[in-house]
């Protein structure tokens, strides 16, 4: 009779384990899925011109709130990644899902350049903060099958980013309301959700990030993160407007930018299978591979179909190298998963700052297609990173 009450009783905690893990990963997917709205938004604002018009900028301001928006996750990325270590998911969650609320309610009301740049900081803060706590919840709840949970969590952050140019093609109007009402339902869930107690005990330093670089091969890491970022935020941010610089109207400039996000998704969900079958550093090579030949064909298509293809073919390449760069990183380095995070996003984000910048200022002078030229480049350095990464 004991052990059917000790054997019951074991049943019923491991089934409460389950669903606790369950309810947590879905509160790191909300948070990825609201990460996703923060990142494509801006691509989608800039490629309608009313937008433009209403914040009176040009395409090299455009690059600077670009650049703003990713020094808000840069500085949020430094500062969470001890913060989570050392005090728990929970109040970082919460805490950047209000920015993000705030940043959205800001662009609902910029009218000048400003107001905008001040917007896309606090949208970037919490976006960073968001990025973080969710990665670094799901490598902690799935120590051994981190690759295909970080890609499938990277799913719900295509979903988002897919949701935001579908919006904006058609209902532009509501667009932001939707936005903004979704991140709302995301803070009171994780008012609402218990988590688990933080892991460390050490205290908090904000140079923890910092001296996590110490760490043999993790400047690796974290620039070929710096490439994916920028290659990210480019093709993310800058798409619609250089479809609609070779004279494409805005509604069929911001289906192409909807059709990289689609491939975004559809490869998130295609690389968590694909890792059952080949090794976490082959997958991020090969996808290196064809996220170099998708941009070659994005912007030397020479018409709007082979834009899509290689729109959608950058997307599907893209997929699965931040998340399985990721799960890599978390496999060699598993103790503090929040700060070593911390420190491969921010400098991740520089790159994710420098190319929608550069892209914009180097648009004034060469032109939008020659611009386009940065994120092949940074295809090819990932995939020379990649190499090196397999090979140790």
């Amino acid at each position: 009779m004991r052990s059917r009450i000790l054997r019951f009783f074991a049943v019923f905690a491991a089934q409460n384990d389950v669903r606790g893990r369950r309810l947590l990963f879905i509160a790191a997917a909300a948070g990825m899925f609201v990460f996703g709205i923060t990142l494509a938004l801006l691509g989608a604002l800039f490629g309608l011109p009313a937008m433009r018009d209403r914040i009176h900028a040009d395409l090299a301001q455009q690059g600077d709130i670009f650049l703003v928006l990713y020094l808000g996750i840069f500085v949020s990325t430094i500062l969470v990644g001890p913060v989570i270590d050392s005090f728990g998911n929970k109040v970082v969650l919460i805490v950047s899902a209000l920015c993000v609320v705030a940043g959205l309610l800001g662009f609902s009301v910029a009218g000048s350049f400003v107001a905008a740049m001040a917007a896309a900081f606090i949208l970037g803060f919490g976006g960073g903060g968001l990025n973080t706590a969710a990665n670094a919840l799901v490598a902690d709840l799935y120590p051994h099958d981190r690759g295909a949970m970080l890609n499938l969590l990277g799913v719900f952050f295509g979903v988002g980013a897919l949701l935001v140019p579908l919006l904006a093609a058609s209902i532009t109007a509501q667009m932001l309301v939707i936005a903004t009402a979704l991140a709302v339902l995301c803070t009171i869930f994780y008012v609402v959700l218990p988590f688990p107690r933080p892991r460390e005990s050490a205290g908090f330093s904000i140079f923890a990030s910092i001296r996590a670089a110490k760490y043999p091969g993790v400047m690796l890491f974290a620039l070929l993160l710096f490439c994916e970022s920028g290659n990210e935020s480019a093709i993310g941010g800058w798409t619609s407007t250089y479809v609609g610089s070779i004279g494409a109207a805005p509604r069929t400039a911001t289906w192409i930018l909807a059709a990289y996000w689609g491939g975004l998704m559809i490869g998130r969900v295609a690389g968590a299978r694909l890792l059952a079958t080949i090794r976490k550093e082959r997958l991020v090579f090969a996808s290196g591979i064809g996220s170099a030949i998708g941009t070659a064909v994005l912007i030397g298509a020479p018409s709007l179909v082979t834009m899509a293809i290689g729109a959608t073919t950058i997307g599907l390449s893209f997929a699965a190298i931040y998340p399985t760069t990721l799960a890599i990183a978390a496999d060699r380095y598993q103790r503090l998963a929040g700060t070593i995070f911390g420190l491969l996003f921010a400098v991740g984000l520089i790159g994710g700052m420098l190319f929608p910048f550069a892209i914009g200022h180097l648009s004034g002078h060469f032109g939008m297609r020659a611009a386009m030229v940065l994120p092949l480049l940074g295809a090819m350095v990932i995939v020379i990173l990649a190499a090196a990464i397999a090979s140790e």
